[in-house]
């Protein structure tokens, strides 16, 4: 892609992550958006720089009040806030998935547009990794929270007891509230739904001519 596509693809991504971050649901007491199908659609379609760039960019609006972290919110508060640990690791996971896609791509002489199910299946796992720093420091940020706050501390337990798990521990049950229970859906719906997209994203970018790099 040319620098002024990469570039406009780089603040639509943003604004899209934001958008996403509004599309939620619950299932029991756990609530889910799908914000994470636009870190990792930055990271598939983006060069690293770019992709790095886009989430530094959605980081930006929030933090100058635009509405788009979930819920609505908007400002500095969220970002300082105990779900801002997430957030904050949004650029890291969009920019490791945008090397390590370019890397397996490039060692399988493959591109977005010819993934077969055994590629989606690796790029599945490659997206795992990527959102590690994303569960570790949101993990970190959100116990230091809950650890202070009644009421965070018992929405963790109950969604500990949701899943029937049981534990001694303090922060075994903050680690399965703030992170165990949204990996299926990050991982299965997430991003797989973002390798599906960008595939089929990138074959509407090659059909004016212009190229995923």
């Amino acid at each position: 892609m040319n620098k002024f596509v990469s570039i406009s693809l780089t603040v639509a991504l943003a604004v899209i992550t934001g958008i996403l971050a509004q599309v939620s649901f619950h299932i029991g007491p756990i609530p889910y958006t799908m914000q994470n199908l636009g870190v990792m659609l930055s990271g598939l379609l983006l060069q690293p720089r770019y992709a790095l760039a886009s989430q530094l960019l959605y980081i930006l609006l929030i933090a100058l009040g635009l509405p788009l972290a979930s819920g609505l919110r908007g400002g500095v508060a969220v970002l300082l806030g105990y779900t801002g640990g997430y957030i904050a690791m949004f650029p890291i996971a969009s920019f490791l998935m945008s090397i390590l896609t370019r890397a397996y791509l490039k060692s399988r002489s493959k591109t977005l547009v010819n993934l077969n199910r055994i590629d989606t299946a690796v790029l599945l796992g490659l997206s795992f990794i990527s959102t590690l720093p994303v569960y570790l420091f949101g993990f970190l940020v959100f116990a230091r929270y809950a650890l202070e706050n009644h009421s965070l501390y018992s929405w963790s337990i109950n969604v500990s007891s949701f899943v029937h798990f049981y534990t001694n521990s303090k922060l075994t049950p903050l680690f399965i509230a703030s992170v165990l229970v949204f990996i299926p859906q990050d991982l299965f719906v997430d991003n797989l739904l973002a390798i599906v997209l960008s595939k089929n994203i990138a074959k509407l970018i090659e059909s004016r001519g212009l190229k995923i790099d």
